[in-house]
Protein backbone atom coordinates (compact mmCIF):
# COMPACT_ATOMS: atom_id res chain seq x y z
CA UNK A 1 0.00 0.00 0.00
CA UNK A 2 1.06 3.62 -0.52
CA UNK A 3 1.94 5.43 2.69
CA UNK A 4 -0.50 8.30 3.33
CA UNK A 5 0.90 11.81 3.67
CA UNK A 6 0.46 13.20 7.20
CA UNK A 7 1.90 16.06 9.26
CA UNK A 8 2.38 13.69 12.22
CA UNK A 9 5.87 12.48 13.13
CA UNK A 10 4.39 9.02 13.73
CA UNK A 11 1.11 7.74 12.31
CA UNK A 12 -0.30 4.27 12.90
CA UNK A 13 -3.61 3.30 11.33
CA UNK A 14 -5.32 -0.07 11.72
CA UNK A 15 -2.11 -1.92 12.64
CA UNK A 16 -2.60 -5.60 13.43
CA UNK A 17 -0.10 -8.28 14.42
CA UNK A 18 -0.75 -11.92 15.27
CA UNK A 19 1.67 -14.50 16.67
CA UNK A 20 0.52 -18.11 16.18
CA UNK A 21 -3.09 -17.01 16.31
CA UNK A 22 -2.66 -14.63 19.26
CA UNK A 23 -3.53 -11.07 18.25
CA UNK A 24 -0.97 -8.80 19.87
CA UNK A 25 -2.26 -5.72 18.05
CA UNK A 26 -5.86 -5.39 16.89
CA UNK A 27 -6.28 -2.44 14.55
CA UNK A 28 -4.10 -0.09 16.58
CA UNK A 29 -4.29 3.57 15.55
CA UNK A 30 -2.07 6.24 17.07
CA UNK A 31 -0.88 9.72 16.07
CA UNK A 32 2.20 11.43 17.57
CA UNK A 33 2.81 15.05 16.63
CA UNK A 34 6.24 16.68 16.07
CA UNK A 35 7.77 17.65 19.41
CA UNK A 36 5.11 15.80 21.41
CA UNK A 37 5.71 13.90 24.64
CA UNK A 38 3.27 10.99 24.96
CA UNK A 39 2.89 8.37 27.69
CA UNK A 40 1.58 4.91 26.82
CA UNK A 41 0.22 2.74 29.62
CA UNK A 42 -1.75 -0.48 29.91
CA UNK A 43 -1.76 -3.91 31.53
CA UNK A 44 0.70 -6.65 30.62
CA UNK A 45 -0.20 -8.06 27.22
CA UNK A 46 -1.83 -4.81 26.09
CA UNK A 47 0.49 -4.55 23.08
CA UNK A 48 2.91 -1.87 24.26
CA UNK A 49 6.09 -3.76 23.36
CA UNK A 50 4.66 -4.99 20.06
CA UNK A 51 3.73 -1.41 19.21
CA UNK A 52 7.37 -0.37 19.64
CA UNK A 53 8.52 -3.44 17.72
CA UNK A 54 6.44 -2.59 14.64
CA UNK A 55 7.57 1.04 14.70
CA UNK A 56 11.26 0.11 14.89
CA UNK A 57 11.16 -2.62 12.24
CA UNK A 58 11.66 -5.53 14.63
CA UNK A 59 8.22 -6.94 13.77
CA UNK A 60 6.39 -6.68 10.46
CA UNK A 61 2.67 -5.90 10.87
CA UNK A 62 0.10 -8.14 9.20
CA UNK A 63 -1.91 -5.12 8.11
CA UNK A 64 -2.20 -1.40 8.61
CA UNK A 65 -0.15 1.73 7.90
CA UNK A 66 2.85 3.04 9.85
CA UNK A 67 4.21 6.36 8.59
CA UNK A 68 7.18 8.29 9.97
CA UNK A 69 7.93 11.97 9.45
CA UNK A 70 4.87 12.43 7.27
CA UNK A 71 6.09 10.36 4.35
CA UNK A 72 8.13 7.22 5.12
CA UNK A 73 6.37 3.83 5.12
CA UNK A 74 7.97 2.00 8.05
CA UNK A 75 6.28 -1.31 7.26
CA UNK A 76 8.81 -1.88 4.46
CA UNK A 77 11.96 -1.25 6.51
CA UNK A 78 14.15 -3.31 8.83
CA UNK A 79 15.58 -2.17 12.20
CA UNK A 80 18.81 -0.71 10.78
CA UNK A 81 16.97 1.32 8.14
CA UNK A 82 14.46 2.63 10.69
CA UNK A 83 17.26 3.72 13.04
CA UNK A 84 18.97 5.56 10.18
CA UNK A 85 15.79 7.58 9.64
CA UNK A 86 16.01 9.06 13.13
CA UNK A 87 14.06 6.74 15.42
CA UNK A 88 15.84 5.81 18.64
CA UNK A 89 14.65 3.14 21.07
CA UNK A 90 15.68 2.76 24.67
CA UNK A 91 14.93 -0.61 26.24
CA UNK A 92 14.09 -1.02 29.91
CA UNK A 93 17.51 -2.43 30.83
CA UNK A 94 20.28 0.07 30.07
CA UNK A 95 22.97 -1.05 27.64
CA UNK A 96 26.17 0.97 27.89
CA UNK A 97 29.88 0.31 27.39
CA UNK A 98 30.74 -0.13 31.06
CA UNK A 99 34.52 -0.22 30.64
CA UNK A 100 34.51 3.13 28.81
CA UNK A 101 34.10 6.56 30.36
CA UNK A 102 30.76 8.32 30.28
CA UNK A 103 31.91 10.79 27.62
CA UNK A 104 33.44 8.04 25.48
CA UNK A 105 30.08 6.24 25.48
CA UNK A 106 28.49 9.35 24.02
CA UNK A 107 31.32 9.88 21.56
CA UNK A 108 30.94 6.35 20.24
CA UNK A 109 27.25 7.00 19.65
CA UNK A 110 27.63 10.29 17.76
CA UNK A 111 25.70 10.51 14.51
CA UNK A 112 27.67 9.76 11.38
CA UNK A 113 29.67 6.78 10.17
CA UNK A 114 33.03 6.27 11.84
CA UNK A 115 35.16 3.44 13.16
CA UNK A 116 35.15 3.14 16.98
CA UNK A 117 38.86 3.86 17.40
CA UNK A 118 38.65 6.80 15.04
CA UNK A 119 35.75 8.15 17.05
CA UNK A 120 37.73 7.94 20.27
CA UNK A 121 41.15 9.11 19.12
CA UNK A 122 40.88 10.50 15.59
CA UNK A 123 41.00 14.06 14.36
CA UNK A 124 37.21 14.15 14.00
CA UNK A 125 36.96 13.89 17.77
CA UNK A 126 38.12 17.47 18.39
CA UNK A 127 35.31 19.46 16.72
CA UNK A 128 32.75 17.11 18.23
CA UNK A 129 33.88 17.69 21.81
CA UNK A 130 31.33 20.48 22.20
CA UNK A 131 28.55 18.18 21.02
CA UNK A 132 29.50 15.54 23.58
CA UNK A 133 29.58 18.17 26.30
CA UNK A 134 26.19 19.57 25.29
CA UNK A 135 24.57 16.12 25.41
CA UNK A 136 26.08 15.34 28.80
CA UNK A 137 24.85 18.68 30.14
CA UNK A 138 21.39 17.86 28.83
CA UNK A 139 21.20 14.55 30.71
CA UNK A 140 22.75 15.76 33.97
CA UNK A 141 25.98 13.77 33.58
CA UNK A 142 28.57 16.44 32.78
CA UNK A 143 30.11 16.13 36.27
CA UNK A 144 30.58 12.39 35.67
CA UNK A 145 32.09 12.62 32.19
CA UNK A 146 35.39 10.96 33.13
CA UNK A 147 33.94 8.17 35.30
CA UNK A 148 33.70 4.62 33.95
CA UNK A 149 30.10 3.90 33.02
CA UNK A 150 30.25 0.84 35.30
CA UNK A 151 30.51 3.17 38.31
CA UNK A 152 27.23 4.95 37.61
CA UNK A 153 24.05 4.25 39.52
CA UNK A 154 21.22 2.45 37.73
CA UNK A 155 19.42 5.73 37.11
CA UNK A 156 22.54 7.41 35.79
CA UNK A 157 23.08 4.54 33.38
CA UNK A 158 19.54 5.12 32.10
CA UNK A 159 20.43 8.77 31.53
CA UNK A 160 23.63 7.79 29.77
CA UNK A 161 21.74 5.56 27.38
CA UNK A 162 19.36 8.42 26.66
CA UNK A 163 22.45 10.58 26.00
CA UNK A 164 23.75 7.98 23.55
CA UNK A 165 20.45 8.11 21.69
CA UNK A 166 20.45 11.92 21.67
CA UNK A 167 23.94 11.85 20.17
CA UNK A 168 22.41 10.13 17.15
CA UNK A 169 20.12 13.14 16.66
CA UNK A 170 16.80 11.26 16.54
CA UNK A 171 13.51 12.85 15.60
CA UNK A 172 11.59 10.30 17.66
CA UNK A 173 12.54 8.55 20.90
CA UNK A 174 10.77 5.42 22.16
CA UNK A 175 11.57 4.96 25.85
CA UNK A 176 10.58 1.78 27.69
CA UNK A 177 9.92 2.09 31.45
CA UNK A 178 12.66 4.62 32.19
CA UNK A 179 11.70 4.89 35.87
CA UNK A 180 12.01 1.17 36.62
CA UNK A 181 14.54 0.53 39.39
CA UNK A 182 15.24 4.20 40.04
CA UNK A 183 15.33 5.98 43.36
CA UNK A 184 12.62 8.56 44.03
CA UNK A 185 15.07 11.39 43.35
CA UNK A 186 16.21 9.81 40.08
CA UNK A 187 12.59 9.26 39.03
CA UNK A 188 11.76 12.93 39.59
CA UNK A 189 14.84 14.04 37.67
CA UNK A 190 14.05 11.66 34.80
CA UNK A 191 10.57 13.17 34.46
CA UNK A 192 12.15 16.63 34.30
CA UNK A 193 14.70 15.41 31.75
CA UNK A 194 12.07 13.96 29.40
CA UNK A 195 9.83 17.03 29.64
CA UNK A 196 12.86 19.22 28.92
CA UNK A 197 13.67 17.16 25.82
CA UNK A 198 10.13 17.29 24.47
CA UNK A 199 9.66 19.98 21.86
CA UNK A 200 13.05 19.43 20.30
CA UNK A 201 11.96 15.90 19.34
CA UNK A 202 8.99 13.60 19.82
CA UNK A 203 9.11 11.16 22.73
CA UNK A 204 6.90 8.16 23.46
CA UNK A 205 7.29 6.80 26.99
CA UNK A 206 5.93 3.36 27.91
CA UNK A 207 5.54 3.22 31.67
CA UNK A 208 3.73 1.50 34.57
CA UNK A 209 4.54 4.01 37.31
CA UNK A 210 1.46 6.25 37.39
CA UNK A 211 3.11 8.86 39.61
CA UNK A 212 5.87 9.15 37.02
CA UNK A 213 3.31 9.42 34.20
CA UNK A 214 1.55 12.19 36.11
CA UNK A 215 4.87 14.02 36.54
CA UNK A 216 5.34 13.99 32.75
CA UNK A 217 2.21 16.14 32.42
CA UNK A 218 1.48 14.91 28.91
CA UNK A 219 -1.26 13.21 26.91
CA UNK A 220 -1.73 9.57 27.89
CA UNK A 221 -2.73 6.66 25.66
CA UNK A 222 -4.11 3.54 27.33
CA UNK A 223 -3.73 0.27 25.43
CA UNK A 224 -5.80 -2.84 26.10
CA UNK A 225 -5.84 -6.06 24.08
CA UNK A 226 -3.84 -4.51 21.26
CA UNK A 227 -5.91 -1.38 20.69
CA UNK A 228 -6.45 2.08 22.17
CA UNK A 229 -8.86 1.93 25.10
CA UNK A 230 -8.70 5.59 26.13
CA UNK A 231 -6.71 8.72 25.44
CA UNK A 232 -6.38 12.12 27.11
CA UNK A 233 -4.92 13.81 30.16
CA UNK A 234 -3.92 11.75 33.18
CA UNK A 235 -6.97 12.86 35.18
CA UNK A 236 -9.34 11.95 32.36
CA UNK A 237 -7.95 8.48 31.76
CA UNK A 238 -7.67 7.81 35.51
CA UNK A 239 -11.39 8.54 35.84
CA UNK A 240 -12.35 6.36 32.87
CA UNK A 241 -14.37 3.40 34.19
CA UNK A 242 -12.98 0.95 31.65
CA UNK A 243 -9.39 2.02 32.39
CA UNK A 244 -10.00 1.52 36.10
CA UNK A 245 -11.58 -1.86 35.41
CA UNK A 246 -8.87 -3.33 33.19
CA UNK A 247 -5.77 -1.61 34.54
CA UNK A 248 -5.80 0.88 37.39
CA UNK A 249 -8.07 -1.19 39.62
CA UNK A 250 -5.73 -4.19 39.59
Amino acid sequence: MTAPLTPAILYLDGVSVAFDGYKALRGLSLVIEPGELRAVIGPNGAGKTTMMDVVTGRTRPDEGAIVFDGRVDLTRLDEAAVAELGIGRKFQKPSVFESHSVEDNVRLALAGERAPWSALFGARNRPEASRVEAVLERVRLIAHRHRPAADLSHGQKQWLEIAMLLAQEPKLLLVDEPAAGMTDAETEETARLLTDLAGTRSIVVVEHDMAFVRALGCKVTVLHEGAVLAEGGIDAVSANERVVEVYLGR
